[in-house]
């Protein structure tokens, strides 16, 4: 059916807008108010779309397995927002 095969391209889509949105507002509110959070979490919102986009890559696109770049963004957006959590909350 050709539900099956435009569906997922959508949600994967969908997901990479949303992560990068989300980025989008928060950068934008650090850039007015200038607090530690806003800024590591829109890191870790623009990584998170940075691994949006490399499902999409992966999953629709590109032949070859892209699994450990995936789980290499996501970590990394991770650890960018528990060392804003952990090292640099105390200085909002």
């Amino acid at each position: 059916m050709i539900f099956e095969t435009w569906f997922p391209g959508a949600v994967y889509l969908l997901c990479f807008l949303t992560s990068a949105i989300c980025a989008w507002l928060l950068m934008r509110s650090y850039l007015q108010v200038r607090g530690n959070m806003l800024f590591w979490s829109a890191l870790c919102f623009g990584l998170l779309a940075v691994n949006n986009l490399i499902v999409i890559f992966d999953l629709m696109i590109v032949p070859v397995d892209l699994g450990l770049y995936r789980l290499a963004a996501s970590l990394l957006a991770i650890a960018v927002l528990l060392f804003g959590f952990i090292w640099r909350g105390d200085e909002a």
